[in-house]
């Protein structure tokens, strides 16, 4: 195939070159179906078969109803090492390197860049750069930006407000009792158990609301959630609704879906390679929590924009102010080691532990961004892992992310 070319004319002329590089294989590609091509498989509610998740997690727009986020027409800048990147790194008293893990690993895409240049730009299982790979959660970090650019526009007026302000539908509900903030911190107080692959979870119950046949729309079916277990901001609890009311008020506020939003205030001022989509429900809403999909190297400058304080292709994208608080643990409960053994969390992102601020964009099946604003260093990672959570590969992820930070330290 072609990107096998690609690959063989890398290797024999610039052995050391920072890529692309594809590969039509990876670690069990025959599981996750190479010999018929990596197919995307028919739309279904519950856990993809291992042999749809390749097609599926880079192929969504051909499989379900999206809207486009659409690029610029001329991209920001993006330059390429001559060298690429060389880790080595601990993991369980093995030592391993960047194609080791990559050998092991059901990694789609593995990218690292730092300030404007590509160091290591890797593909697997017949993946290429014009793929537009699955985020899930990802977007949540996506949604956290669209409200913070809302309240620098004047659109929402404070995050102290209660969500039904700008959501009426919800005032008779404990979502629209909710401030903004709490909901950014995923720390609602309303009662949500979410636990993957469990058909009868309550983050199953809410897609098969969003997405059913006879779906009452986004919310109604946050309505059905409405028993408050603690008082807002007191207590951590991931939870989809959370993120997913925030994008109703975005919505809202603004008079635009988060799509043509996003396009406007994030996508076209980013440089965007590509066009991106968002997955729509059955009602024509983007789920906020979920199904933003992109080419691994907008990815990349969305981190890198993330690195410079929400700076990027000369323009100021995001608030500084506020990517600082999407970014840093404003209460103890939220701080890395009192949330989590390890993780934090701030607006909808991620935080690291370690005297040096550093968090990420996280999804279930080894979808990551993990940044470093000091080194401006971004790693990106789309995956097909079959643990959709608790996965102890995540652990492997770290460590190497971690020896790549010391690498670039001062």
């Amino acid at each position: 195939m072609i990107h096998v070319l690609v690959l063989l004319l890398a290797l024999a002329g610039t052995a050391h070159a920072a890529g692309p590089f594809f590969s039509d294989s990876g670690p069990d590609a025959e599981a996750y179906g190479a010999a018929m091509g990596y197919p995307i498989g028919p739309r279904m509610a519950g856990p993809l078969p291992q042999n749809n998740m390749v097609g599926s997690y880079s192929h969504s727009g051909d499989k379900y109803r999206h809207r486009i986020v659409a690029h610029p027409p001329a991209p920001s800048v993006l330059y390429r090492s001559d060298d690429e990147v060389t880790l080595s790194y601990s993991y369980r008293g093995a030592h391993h390197d960047l194609p080791d893990y990559l050998s092991r690993h059901p990694a789609t895409g593995l990218l690292i860049a730092r300030d404007d240049t590509i160091l290591f730009e890797h593909y697997q299982y017949g993946r290429t750069d014009r793929d537009a790979l699955l985020s899930q959660s990802m977007a949540k970090t996506i949604t956290a930006m669209l409200m913070g650019i809302a309240i620098q526009e004047g659109a929402i007026h404070s995050v102290d407000q209660a969500a039904a302000s700008y959501v009426p539908g919800l005032a008779d509900s404990e979502y629209g009792k909710t401030p903004i903030r709490a909901l950014l911190h995923m720390a609602s107080g309303v009662a949500f158990r979410e636990v993957y692959d469990v058909p009868d979870s309550d983050n199953a119950r809410l897609a098969n609301l969003l997405f059913g046949r006879t779906s009452p729309g986004p919310e109604q079916a946050l309505a059905t959630f409405n028993t408050r277990e603690a008082a807002p901001d007191t207590r951590f609890n991931y939870a989809g609704p959370n993120t997913e009311v925030l994008g109703l008020a975005v919505a809202a506020a603004t008079g635009m879906s988060l799509s043509d939003y996003a396009t406007t205030r994030i996508w076209q001022p980013l440089g965007a390679e590509a066009d991106a989509n968002w997955m729509i429900d059955t009602t024509g809403h983007e789920p906020a929590y979920c199904c933003f999909s992109a080419v691994l190297r907008d990815w990349a400058r969305l981190g890198l924009m993330m690195a410079h304080d929400g700076i990027w292709n000369g323009k100021q994208i995001v608030p500084k102010q506020w990517l600082l608080d999407m970014t840093t643990a404003q209460a103890d409960f939220l701080r890395p080691g009192s949330m989590t053994k390890f993780y934090g969390y701030g607006y909808q992102t991620w935080l690291l532990p370690g005297p040096r601020r550093q968090f990420a964009l996280l999804s279930i099946h080894g979808q990551a961004i993990f940044v470093d604003p000091k080194a401006k260093l971004v790693l990106v990672h789309t995956a097909v892992r079959l643990k959709a959570s608790r996965d102890p590969a995540a652990a492997e992820l770290i460590a190497l992310w971690s020896a790549l930070v010391g690498k670039f330290s001062d």
